[in-house]
C-alpha cells in the first residue's frame, strides 16, 4: 500500500477515529486504524468491538493498492506535528508503515490487516427513518440523564422506543428521567432498542446530514454520505418509564428560563442542593449545605401559593434541562413537596425526584 494524502484530511479522519480505538492495551489490533487503498479511494476503519467508525476518502492519490494498520493515537500524534502545506505519504513495507513528508520520516509497526474485526453489514437489515437533526437534538437533550457505571446495564444507555404514533427517546439515572417525544411520521414498525452512552456521544459528533439507520437484535448502524457508524446495543429491559411520569399536576407554573438559571447559579457557588420556597409573589432560593456556608436569593414571580410550598432538589438536574431548551420560558409542574415534579418545554420533559428534607 502506498498513498499520498493531504495532511488536514488525514488528521481530520484520525481525530474522528480516535474515540473508537482500544485505549488501555496497545497490543490489541483494536488500538489500530485500518487502511484499505483501492480504486482511487482510501477506506479507514476503527473499532473497539463495541462501536465502530468507517469513512472513505476519495481525494487521495493511490500509488499502490493494498491494506495496512497502525496504532491510531501514535499516527495522529505524528500527523499533528507535520506541516500543513505538504502531502503525507503512507507506505507499507515489510509489515511496517512508513509516514513521510519532505525530510521527515517515521515508521510504525503493523498488524496483519486480515486480523482486523469485521464490521456488521446493514444490507437486508430493517431500517428506521428519523430526521437527523431531530435525532441529534433529542439525544442531546436526554444525554445528561444517562447513568454511568450502573450495575443495571440498561441504565447506562438511552432507550429509543418506537410506538405506532410516536418515537420516544428516554434516559434515567433513577433520580430523574428525561424524555423527548417525536411523531412517528414514517410509521416505522414498533421497536425498542437501548443505545450505550458512549455511542450516543459519538453519534452527536459525527452526524449532521441526512442519515439512514439500520438495526438487528445486536447492532444499530447509521449511514450518512460521509460516515458509517455502528454500535452494539445493550441487552436488557428498560424501566417502564410511562409509570414514572405524573399523569396530573396540582400546580403548573410558566417560569422565565434566564432568571431561573441566574438564581440557581448564585446558590451553586455554595451548594448544588437547593431549597426552593414558592410564595404568593416570589420564589426564594436557598442553599442546602451541611457546613456553615449559606447562599440565598429571590426571584419576584406571581407563584400564587397561599401557603409556602417547599421543594429541595439537586440544582444540576434543573440546569441540565434549562441548558437544553431554546425558549425563554418553561413549565414546572408540582404536586407535593416529596413527590416527583416535571419540567417541560414543547416535546421535552424531565421528571425529577426531590430531596426529602
Amino acid at each position: 500500500m502506498k498513498v499520498l494524502i493531504e495532511k488536514n484530511i488525514l488528521e481530520n479522519i484520525l481525530i474522528h477515529a480516535t474515540p473508537f480505538l482500544e485505549k488501555k492495551d496497545t497490543s490489541l489490533i483494536t488500538s489500530h486504524v485500518y487502511f484499505h487503498a483501492h480504486d482511487n479511494t482510501l477506506d479507514v476503519k476503527a473499532t473497539d468491538y463495541d462501536i465502530g467508525f468507517f469513512v472513505s476518502a476519495d481525494n487521495v492519490e493511490i500509488l499502490q493498492e493494498g491494506k495496512a494498520t497502525a496504532n491510531g493515537r501514535k499516527l495522529l500524534d505524528i500527523v499533528k506535528i507535520l506541516k500543513n502545506d505538504k502531502k503525507i505519504e503512507l507506505e507499507l513495507l515489510n509489515d511496517t508503515l512508513y509516514i513521510k513528508q519532505g525530510n521527515s520520516k517515521f515508521k510504525l509497526p503493523t498488524f496483519s490487516p486480515e486480523q482486523f474485526p469485521e464490521f456488521p453489514s446493514y444490507e437486508s437489515k430493517p431500517s428506521l427513518t428519523i430526521n437527523s437533526h431531530q435525532l441529534i437534538d433529542a439525544l442531546k437533550k436526554i444525554t445528561p440523564a444517562i447513568d454511568n457505571n450502573n450495575p443495571k446495564f440498561e441504565l447506562n444507555g438511552a432507550l429509543i422506543d418506537i410506538k405506532e404514533q410516536s418515537i420516544n427517546f428516554v434516559s434515567t439515572d433513577t433520580r430523574r428521567l428525561a424524555i423527548v417525544t417525536l411523531q412517528n411520521e414514517q410509521h416505522n414498525a414498533e421497536l425498542s432498542i437501548i443505545i450505550p452512552k458512549k455511542a450516543i456521544l459519538e453519534i452527536q459528533k459525527l452526524f449532521f446530514d441526512d442519515i439512514a439507520m439500520y438495526y438487528d437484535e445486536t447492532h444499530l448502524i447509521i449511514v450518512s454520505k460521509e460516515y458509517t457508524f455502528f454500535t452494539k446495543l445493550i441487552n436488557g429491559k428498560f424501566p417502564e418509564y410511562s409509570r414514572i411520569i405524573p399523569k396530573e399536576v396540582k400546580n403548573k407554573l410558566t417560569l422565565p428560563k434566564k432568571e431561573f438559571i441566574d438564581a440557581l447559579k448564585q446558590i451553586t457557588t455554595v451548594s448544588t442542593d437547593v431549597k426552593l420556597t414558592f410564595l404568593n409573589d416570589k420564589i426564594v432560593f436557598e442553599s442546602l449545605s451541611d457546613d456553615n456556608n449559606e447562599a440565598k436569593t429571590e426571584l419576584s414571580f406571581p407563584a400564587n401559593f397561599e401557603d409556602p410550598f417547599i421543594l429541595a432538589v439537586n440544582s444540576r438536574y434543573i440546569l441540565d434541562f434549562l441548558n437544553n431548551i431554546e425558549t425563554p420560558d418553561f413549565i414546572m409542574g408540582l404536586n407535593d413537596s416529596n413527590h416527583p415534579f416535571i419540567l417541560q418545554e414543547s416535546n421535552f420533559k424531565t421528571v425529577i425526584m426531590p430531596i426529602v428534607i
